[in-house]
């Protein structure tokens, strides 16, 4: 099963942002023919691609959202690129699409390491971000203090796993390894995934080389800890986050556990508010669609009197 170009109640598009061609899959709202509706984009985290929203995408557009999937750079149906999966050129793709897609702002939700790059988007162009809801994925400046947590030490190893080179994407493209399926199991609090699932994310992963683009996000993350981009990030990250923002958790999630005593990052100064879905894991759009889809519906809803939003 190929699901980069899957049907269902929305459009495929490619767009140019940043140097680049990204895969857009678009959830647009009956009675919005000019594309007026507000934009939401959602960012996907690892190791999925756009169509682990396909349950929040026509929901949201038919609560009046213009709603955006994207493929992250390296993934799916965007542009493999042999650079640029650090935080910044990421962030300035976001920015790139959101402009692409004919909007001057947009709403961002993102899951994992798309949450991370979400993050970034808003600290590094606030002037486009609205909102931003982050599921499974802290402040990035808090990250590698929770990597010392309990559930952050299998992140940690995780991540320690991901940086030699070569075997990790090979064994990832590979079906008969196995990795793929114990990695989604083993962050899972519930079924999933289904063979479904399963079959769709392998699928993309086995077409090289994206399993390399994705794990270059993993490698960037630890070796830039000692170069000058890594700090320049780390300072940027001190930026302010006027917007309002919301964190979505899994209360079964193993390696993002929720925070204990829930408080508001520095440099955080718009409305704050932390949510915990009990039942879910990490993978929370697909293992608790439903709640997810409320969730988010009940906070953009409270965004709606704020100008710009």
């Amino acid at each position: 099963m190929d699901p980069v170009d899957l049907s269902g109640p929305w459009t495929h598009r490619r767009v140019a942002a940043n140097g680049a061609r990204f895969h857009v899959a678009l959830s647009e709202p009956a009675g919005d023919p000019l594309g007026e509706a507000p934009l939401v984009v959602l960012l996907h985290g690892f190791p999925q691609l756009w169509w682990a929203w396909r349950h929040q995408l026509p929901a949201l557009a038919a609560a009046g959202y213009r709603t955006a999937a994207l493929d992250l750079r390296g993934y799916g149906g965007s542009d493999k690129t042999p650079n640029g999966y650090d935080p910044q050129t990421l962030a300035a793709d976001v920015d790139g699409v959101i402009g692409a897609l004919g909007a001057s702002r947009a709403t961002l939700v993102g899951h994992g390491w798309g949450g991370y790059v979400a993050w970034a988007t808003a600290l590094q162009h606030p002037e486009q971000v609205a909102g931003l809801a982050a599921l499974a994925a802290p402040h990035p400046a808090t990250l590698m203090r929770r990597l010392r947590t309990r559930g952050g030490r299998r992140a940690l190893r995780h991540l320690l796993r991901m940086q030699v080179p070569v075997v990790p994407e090979r064994r990832l493209a590979d079906p008969a390894s196995g990795m793929l399926a114990e990695h989604l199991l083993a962050w899972s609090g519930t079924t999933f995934p289904s063979p479904e699932e399963l079959s769709a994310y392998q699928s993309a992963f086995s077409v090289w080389p994206s399993a390399h683009c994705a794990l270059e996000y993993h490698r960037w993350l630890l070796r830039s800890r000692l170069r000058a981009d890594g700090r320049a990030f780390s300072a940027a990250m001190r930026a302010e986050v006027a917007v309002p923002v919301l964190e979505v958790y899994g209360g079964r999630d193993p390696v993002v556990t929720p925070p204990r005593r829930p408080r508001t990052p520095a440099g955080v100064t718009g409305a704050y508010d932390v949510r915990t879905v009990p039942a879910s894991g990490h993978f929370l759009p697909e293992e608790a669609p439903a709640e997810v889809t409320d969730l988010l519906l009940e906070w953009l809803g409270t965004l709606r009197h704020i100008p710009g939003c």
